[in-house]
């Protein structure tokens, strides 16, 4: 991971940051630094989509579609592929990749993940913006930072909803989920497969995300990570996975990037 030090501006012992969680300012801490760091060398920003710039199922819940894919298996009587874990989730990725790990390059885990790109469609119209994500890819944009998107859900899905939001011009590039479900994070694929695109570096590139797959793998294609952590649940999953800076609003992030000026 490569950071560059921050010109004297960033540096003084008097710096402020506001944080939406805060109503006062606080002084910088090592991990503040860190975070402008982060931005101030990032040429190149990989976006991981549902969390860091929306909650896709927001109007469509996650668990009431991975509730539907289970119920779809059960019908197809592929309900014993689950395991009890599986069969409960939240998130409809894990019964996929379950179905996947048992029954690898089959039309059963074809047609489960059609199904799910249908249905990740559906929810881009009633997603929720991540508050701030706009302005803050807007200001990033027009700085010279070029963006891709590198998700586990459809890349149609993740297209369709820059699209909605206006912010297509931005996202040149989108990596998602394809047929081949070992390539989803923690699998860099996405990744790799947008820096080559951008033609980036991946030592100026930075990943934001949300998960530990997303973690880890920004580790593995070697390209610097920010996580977003909208709970403490979420903060608490990304630091015990290694995460070094993590922001629980992109106000912050924006904040720091109109310092740079």
């Amino acid at each position: 991971m490569v950071r560059r030090p921050l010109g004297n501006h960033h540096d003084g012992p008097d710096t402020l940051l506001v944080t939406p969680e805060t109503t006062h300012t606080e002084p910088v801490t090592a991990e503040t630094t860190r975070l402008a760091s982060l931005v101030s060398s990032a040429r190149y920003v990989l976006w991981d989509m549902d969390g860091p710039m929306c909650q896709l199922f927001a109007g469509y819940p996650a668990h009431e579609i991975a509730g539907e894919l289970v119920a779809m298996i059960d019908g197809l009587g592929m309900g014993a592929l689950l395991t009890a874990q599986e069969r409960s989730g939240d998130d409809p990725h894990v019964a996929l990749r379950g179905v996947h790990e048992r029954h690898r390059g089959s039309d059963l885990v074809l047609a489960l993940e059609e199904w799910l790109t249908r249905r990740e469609l559906e929810a881009v119209s009633k997603a929720m913006p991540t508050p701030h994500a706009d302005p803050l890819i807007r200001t990033w944009s027009a700085r010279g930072v070029r963006f891709a998107i590198t998700t586990n859900n459809a890349a149609v899905a993740a297209a369709a909803y820059v699209e909605s939001r206006g912010l297509a011009d931005c996202f040149p590039h989108v990596y998602g989920r394809t047929a081949n479900l070992d390539l989803m994070k923690p699998n860099p694929h996405c990744l790799e497969e947008a820096i080559k695109a951008m033609g980036a570096v991946p030592s100026a590139t930075l990943m934001i995300g949300d998960t530990a797959t997303d973690l880890q793998a920004a580790q593995r294609a070697g390209v610097s990570f920010l996580g977003y952590a909208r709970n403490a649940e979420k903060e608490q999953v990304l630091r015990g996975a290694g995460a070094e800076v993590v922001v629980r609003s992109l106000e912050q992030v924006l904040e720091v990037l109109r310092k740079l000026s």
